[in-house]
């Protein structure tokens, strides 16, 4: 070859993919020997390609954290949470700029999200739809470091996810409500989310189900049309719902929100006096939902370490850039049980 080995030239002499040649060349577990051996070989033979990540003009790292732009409230808490730890990063000799991205145009999520190649790493909260997974492979052979904050981008190149487990806090919100729904002759759970296309809203429905079905037999969920993501139209659209010929409201024992627009499904239930006899779970520790816990009308709130999550992530993506052993380690942040009594 006249010009460097690329990765991608690596992996095709070697017949594997261009992620095993990078955790091969990282030294990250997860490759077999034989084929350890056989990317060695080809380094050995054509030579290692270029260091990973542009060099810099300083010291200084340069790293993006990519948000949806829909004004939710915990779109809006992660974005409060990043701007406040300026300081730490500076800290860190790290350059943090914010981007939200209308997540609803797939197409225009990642062709924004592909503008980043002059960053050093990119965490990133988006949906898990190919457009956006062909976006983060580009970056990564370009030699951005990206991780996943919050929600998954399963089957692409990144190389960390960073954020609770969405299964594990979907079966915790099925274990609360199934445990309360035994007392009494209520047998109807809901489960209402919006039309979306994170990943980590979708393990959580599927975490609810599992757990209903596997130690619930005798509750059945019901799922709701999906809600729109603001309070207000949330509570609109669940009130038409619950006052519908298909809901006996009489039989709803509990209701599980997956996503946002929770404050609306509280009020949808306040308003027809329910509050207290049919208990809501909601995500994420806002203001709101802190007064809603309160006045009972959430009877628990699942929520993780954001800023632990962000923090962690910074640190994830200049052990990379520095190419520490062992960079990947991350403590995963606990799925953390919220009600009126503990609340600090």
């Amino acid at each position: 070859m006249t010009s460097p080995a690329t990765i991608a030239d690596i992996a095709r002499l070697a017949g594997v993919g261009t992620a095993t040649v990078d955790r091969v060349l990282n030294h990250r577990p997860g490759v077999n020997a034989e084929t350890v051996q056989r990317v060695l070989q080809v380094v050995a033979e054509v030579g290692a390609p270029p260091q990973r990540g542009r060099p810099r003009k300083g010291e200084g790292f340069r790293f993006a954290y990519v948000l949806p732009a829909e004004t939710v409230p915990f779109n809006e808490l992660v974005d409060r949470l990043i701007a406040q730890a300026a300081g730490e990063f500076r800290h860190q000799h790290i350059t943090e700029v914010t981007h939200r991205f209308d997540s609803s145009d797939a197409a225009a999520f990642a062709a924004e999200l592909a503008q980043l190649g002059e960053c050093d790493g990119v965490a990133v909260m988006a949906p898990d739809l190919p457009p956006v997974k062909l976006a983060i492979n580009e970056l990564v052979r370009a030699g951005v470091h990206v991780v996943t904050l919050f929600s998954d981008v399963a089957g692409s190149m990144r190389e960390t996810h960073i954020g609770a487990d969405n299964r594990a806090a979907g079966r915790t919100a099925g274990l609360l409500l199934g445990r309360m729904s035994q007392a009494g002759g209520r047998d109807t759970l809901l489960l209402s989310s919006q039309a979306t296309r994170l990943s980590g809203e979708i393990e959580r429905r599927i975490g609810f189900a599992q757990v209903i079905e596997e130690r619930f037999p005798k509750l059945k969920v019901q799922r709701t049309p999906d809600l729109p993501a603001g309070d207000t139209g949330a509570c609109r659209a669940l009130l038409r719902y619950l006052r519908s010929d298909s809901v006996d409201t009489a039989r709803i024992a509990g209701i599980y929100n997956v996503g946002s627009g929770s404050a609306g499904v509280a009020r949808a239930v306040e308003s027809l006096g329910l509050t207290g006899g049919v208990a809501v779970i909601a995500h994420d520790f806002t203001d709101e939902h802190r007064a809603l816990l309160g006045a009972n009308g959430l009877a628990y709130v699942l929520h993780q370490d954001v800023h632990y999550c962000i923090s962690a992530a910074a640190r994830v993506l200049r052990a990379l850039c520095e190419n520490v052993r062992g960079a990947l380690n991350v403590v995963q942040p606990r799925v953390e049980i919220l009600t009126a009594e503990n609340l600090h």
